[in-house]
């Protein structure tokens, strides 16, 4: 059996976890918003349309911030054609999925779901076809409380009160030639400080986001975020972070060690920022807003053979709608302690998406919604993960990846909110179980309040329609706290949370 021992100490800390790293995406792509969150007619859905079994289900996962509406559709898309009386609203192509869009729901509607679930509005500007005009009529409409023509029209429209939207996104993903108004880093970094700079003179208490690159493996990565935040620095607060990660050619192990890509992605892009905060003097720090990570079958997508013509235009079509299994619920695990242990600057996290599209929550059309396996170790930690994040010290076994090379047989987190500890464990070990003990004596815990994970026999087993609570979280009953150090024993494959007080 593998082993790993793991040390904590409240005097060796990271940084406190804020509450966005938590976040959500919502697009307006395929099922995610209609026929996912709004369905009208469903026999959950309220007046509003919208379904209140994926209201609770959202609830229950934990989302602080949700991102909105996009994504590649926001650039191409008119905020405009989303208020007003909702049967005047245009229908519009929808280029980035290649979808109509009805625009049933916009600005308005989604900020009252948000209200239903009980998070915070993170707002996407459309500087693909667009740019700051555009942009500062956006932020008039949403932001400023009365006395023009925009704050006039956002009244009518059925609402007084401003949204007061804190964070904002500067267009998304401009690095990829896929997305309409590709910019190369030295136009998008003038576009995106001239969009920054005008719209601050709306609102000074904005938060913006400026594009970093949509991968790791982008040809352009480093040089794209040296040049752009040259241009930005002064005028923006995260620069964003894209990452997602699939199982390839059977190789489970390189797939479950994906949080060392999240590891050196994070520190590459700390260390650019910091080498222009240094370039310019500067006393301000960037922080990254790791604004989409998943785990998104990705070649899947690009395999598949598509032809679009000129009158084939589908609403809600079926589209990334990957049906994840234990393996990925593992590893999504493990990418939420990788983030855990950047929490000093990671200030801002996205899991995209929610609903449908490659999201932790499914639904049939007037049938059920229900939980994939992605669901459980982020509901968990969402909510275990409070106070600040500890330096795990941590002595480990070495397993072998094709993909990384010798990597530690666990990944280890943890936060301490002044009174308990949250260890966040896994065993990337695929087909032996894993021995770990957790020195805690500075801390003095007196029991195990819980431990649980995610893990089957079959770690390709998934939660569908007919099987709905296939897969669930598992207590783990050989966590054990004696004189300040906890024992347990992870099975292969398996990612798992500890909590003592």
């Amino acid at each position: 059996m593998a082993r790993a021992h793991l040390t904590l100490d409240p005097a060796f800390t990271i940084g406190p976890v804020r509450r966005r790293l938590f976040g959500g995406f919502v697009e307006h792509l395929g099922r995610h918003v209609y026929d996912g969150i709004h369905e009208p007619g469903h026999p959950s859905a309220g007046p509003d349309g919208f379904r209140r079994d994926v209201v609770e289900l959202v609830k229950e996962l934990g989302v602080t911030t949700v991102r909105y509406p996009g994504g590649n559709f926001v650039s191409g898309y008119h905020w405009e054609d989303g208020v007003g009386p909702v049967a005047e609203r245009p229908r519009r192509l929808d280029l980035a999925w290649h979808s109509t869009e009805t625009n049933e729901v916009g600005l308005h509607e989604f900020q009252h779901w948000l209200e239903l679930v009980g998070s915070e509005l993170m707002l996407a500007v459309n500087l693909g076809t667009r740019g700051p005009q555009e942009a500062l009529e956006l932020v008039e409409y949403a932001n400023v409380p009365a006395g023009t023509a925009r704050t006039a029209q956002r009244a009518a429209n059925g609402r007084q009160e401003p949204f007061g939207i804190t964070m904002w996104c500067l267009g998304n993903e401009m690095d990829g030639p896929w997305q309409l108004g590709h910019r190369n880093a030295e136009d998008y970094g003038k576009l995106a400080s001239m969009t920054a700079k005008a719209i601050r003179q709306v609102d000074p208490r904005l938060e913006l986001v400026v594009c970093g690159s949509s991968s790791r493996s982008m040809p352009t990565f480093g040089e794209w975020e040296r040049v752009v935040l040259e241009h930005t620095y002064d005028d923006i607060d995260y620069i964003s972070c894209h990452a997602y990660y699939e199982e390839r050619d059977g190789d489970l192990a390189s797939f479950l060690a994906s949080g060392v890509d999240m590891d050196a992605f994070i520190e590459s892009v700390v260390a650019t920022a910091d080498h222009v905060r240094a370039l310019k003097r500067s006393d301000k720090r960037i922080d990254i807003s790791f604004d989409e990570w998943n785990v998104w079958y990705l070649s899947r997508w690009l395999e598949q053979s598509r032809t679009f013509t000129v009158d084939d235009w589908p609403v809600a079509p079926r589209l990334l709608e990957d049906v994840y299994s234990v393996a990925d619920a593992v590893t999504v695990g493990g990418l939420l302690i990788s983030l855990l242990n950047h929490a000093d600057r990671v200030a801002s996290a996205s899991l995209a998406q929610l609903v449908n599209v490659i999201g932790p929550i499914m639904t049939e059309p007037g049938g059920p919604a229900w939980r994939q396996t992605t669901f459980f170790p982020f509901s968990v930690t969402a909510r275990a993960a409070q106070g600040i994040a500890l330096r795990v010290a941590l002595d480990a076994d070495p397993v072998t990846t094709a993909v990384y090379g010798d990597v530690p047989v666990v990944a280890a987190a943890a936060t301490f909110d002044g009174s308990s500890v949250s260890v966040f464990l896994q065993n990337r070990n695929v087909t032996e179980a894993t021995s770990v003990t957790v020195d805690l004596g500075r801390f003095m815990p007196a029991r195990v309040v819980a431990a649980r994970g995610v893990w089957d026999e079959d770690v390709h087993a998934v939660n569908d329609l007919r099987h709905p609570e296939r897969v669930g979280l598992r207590s783990n009953d050989t966590a054990a706290l004696a004189d300040g150090t906890l024992t347990i024993e992870l099975p292969p494959a398996s990612w798992t949370a500890v909590t003592v007080a």
